[in-house]
């Protein structure tokens, strides 16, 4: 009877020091999704049981040379890694270019922008001729393509036309459906945007 309680234990030990072992180096936000009041702006919660939780802010294992502070986007698999350094990054699901707007290089943090406005560049006016009444810019707010905050991205040639930046439309994280622009939902780049420094090295694979 001892003998079948010591395995009883054992076992019992066993099954927590593996259920122990999958979370080392992992921290989940799932609870980070909440309504906000961000600058006089009240962020809807984000029905996260409704995002793939591959794609929810996370802290993972990550092997890289690149020092802490830089950020890594991860177009195939719609991934935003931010170093932190000791062989961890933080994770964030992304929505990225759709076909023919894919792009790929190395860019720099020039500008940091809490609730951007949101000027559509020329070209897609010409797609898209009823986004002329926000030439001069749409005011920021809840609707605003560009969400809470935007980071913009320049290259040796100046303004890459690029940004990171908050969307309302949550349901497109892990999707190809930008003109070329990174996006994250609204409450992970308030996280990310708090993180990043101007002057950051950005690195689109």
């Amino acid at each position: 009877m001892r003998m079948k309680s010591f395995a009883i234990v054992a076992a019992l030990a066993l099954s927590a020091a593996i259920a122990g072992c999958s979370t080392i180096g992992s921290q989940v936000f799932t609870n980070h999704y909440g309504a906000v009041t961000d600058a006089g702006y009240q962020l809807p919660r984000i029905p996260i049981e409704k995002v793939p939780f591959k794609y929810r802010r996370q802290v993972v294992d990550y092997d890289t040379r690149e020092k802490p502070g830089t950020i890594i986007v991860d177009t195939q698999n719609k991934f935003l890694y931010f170093v932190m350094g000791d062989g961890e990054a933080m994770r964030y699901g992304i929505g990225v270019g759709r076909e023919g707007f894919e792009w790929n290089g190395t860019a720099r943090i020039a500008l940091k922008r809490e609730w951007p406005t949101w000027t559509p560049p020329g070209a897609m006016i010409k797609r898209q001729p009823e986004l002329a009444k926000f030439a001069g810019g749409m005011e920021p707010g809840l609707k605003n393509p560009l969400g809470a905050r935007a980071m913009y991205l320049f290259n040796r040639g100046g303004d890459s036309g690029y940004r990171l930046h908050g969307s309302p439309e949550w349901n497109s994280i892990g999707k190809a459906m930008s003109s070329g622009c990174i996006r994250l939902m609204n409450q992970d780049i308030i996280d990310l945007y708090d993180r990043t420094s101007v002057g950051a090295k950005v690195i689109v694979l």
